[in-house]
């Protein structure tokens, strides 16, 4: 009886802790007759650079997932059917809003302390851009503001109130 009390009572106190993060990204309208839109994939990596999470991966054919090389060698090409669920088509230009609840891939809560989320973008005849920003989870409300690159808008990260 006293197990699920208190596997209760660790699991209120990891949310808790579990600290909002809000990621806004513009792509981009991009002129030309050979304009494709790109494939996007972001992502959270811990301070070792490991994978912690996808948050997000658009997409049209699966064969061009590789081309966003930094996502296809941390977490794609090991994917063991999670990303199903966040697998969308690709998006057109505009602003997008994605968000972070401070969780691992399985659901978990994630300790405090320094994370990276990255935006990745290729598109075919087209370039690459990477965008990466440090963030410290558990250090309180925060602003990031990312310049923008070839294939990505301006992108800004908030760190919500814990």
């Amino acid at each position: 009886m006293k197990q699920p009390l208190l596997a209760l009572m660790l699991l209120g106190a990891a949310q808790a802790h579990a600290q909002q993060v809000d990621i806004d990204l513009n792509l981009p309208e991009i002129g030309g007759a050979m304009y494709y839109r790109p494939y996007v994939a972001v992502w959270v990596e811990d301070a070792d650079e490991q994978p912690v999470k996808t948050l997000a991966v658009w997409r049209k054919e699966p064969d061009w997932l590789k081309d966003m090389r930094r996502w296809w060698r941390k977490a794609g090409r090991y994917d063991q059917g999670e990303l199903d669920g966040v697998t969308a088509a690709t998006r057109k230009p505009g602003r997008y809003r994605l968000s972070w609840d401070g969780t691992d891939q399985q659901g978990r809560a994630v300790p405090p302390g320094q994370y990276h989320i990255n935006v990745e973008a290729a598109r075919e005849h087209g370039s690459r851009s990477l965008a990466r920003q440090a963030i410290q989870l558990g250090g309180g409300a925060a602003t990031h503001h990312l310049e923008p690159s070839e294939e990505l808008g301006e992108i800004t990260i908030t760190l919500g109130a814990q």
